[in-house]
């Protein structure tokens, strides 16, 4: 899925009007791996940490940290891969977090949490579309569309994680079978870009989509056996995954095949 198939209608002019602000990446095939990758660590990191201290603070901790990253990326005068793809991790660690507080902490079924999460995006891409009058990621040329597009990706990483530990344990499909579901979901975008699928949505379809699939793989591999997974704990795959993750940041750091182009 390239820039043009999922960043919406005139993709080109938007991305070359705003080459200046460049405050959000090319979407391109290392974009998607990095951001299924972020999903899966967001997800190990999230379980490691709750289960090794107290869950109420941690994402406090954690929501701090992410305010800290937001406030970073917000400053930045443009576009740098370090600094977005820091912000993206820790949206990941704490959009579980958030997920996993409202069923572990409080006892609110993942079908509600969903559902919840699901309206709360519906209310941004309204509100974003209201106010903005367009969802394309290449149209974020001012704070306040910045400001669009960070809530926007927070609340898609929450709804990720509820879908997914939905079906893995609601519906009991199982981590790697909710993985595979989800691997296939993520691939409908690709395939209906070319029947005519509108670019915004499919997009927005992938991105979403990749949350669930990225931490049903990541969670089928850290968790024990007696729940399916691989046992490999959620404390060493989530060191692997943040060094594969610092590698590709730093490919695309170095290269700069990400950046969206001056015209």
């Amino acid at each position: 899925m390239t820039t043009e198939q999922l960043a919406g209608p005139g993709s080109r002019t938007a991305a070359a009007g705003s080459a200046a602000a460049g405050k959000v990446p090319q979407v391109t095939l290392i974009f998607w791996v990095t951001k299924v990758l972020t999903t899966g660590m967001g997800e190990t990191t999230s379980d490691f940490f709750n289960k090794t201290y107290d869950p109420k603070i941690m994402v406090v901790l954690a929501g701090l940290i992410l305010a800290g990253t937001l406030w970073v990326q917000f400053k930045a005068p443009r576009y740098s891969a370090w600094i977005y793809w820091s912000a993206v991790v820790m949206v990941s660690v704490f959009g579980t977090m958030c997920a996993d507080v409202l069923h572990v902490a409080l006892g609110i079924p993942y079908a509600v949490s969903t559902a919840f999460f699901a309206v709360a995006l519906a209310a941004v891409f309204v509100l974003w579309f209201r106010v903005e009058g367009t969802l394309s990621i290449h149209s974020i040329t001012t704070p306040r569309r910045e400001l669009f597009y960070w809530l926007t990706v927070v609340t898609t990483f929450a709804l990720g994680t509820a879908v997914g530990d939905l079906t893995a344990t609601s519906l009991k499909l199982g981590y790697f079978s909710s993985g595979v579901l989800f691997a296939v979901l993520f691939a409908v975008p690709a395939v209906g870009s070319k029947l005519g699928l509108n670019s915004v949505l499919a997009f927005w379809f992938a991105y979403v989509a990749t949350r669930p699939f990225g931490a049903s793989f990541a969670d089928w591999m850290g968790v024990s056996t007696q729940r399916g997974g691989l046992a490999w704990g959620t404390g060493p795959v989530s060191l692997v995954l943040f060094g594969i993750i610092v590698l590709l940041v730093a490919v695309l750091a170095v290269t700069k095949m990400d950046v969206v182009e001056r015209s």
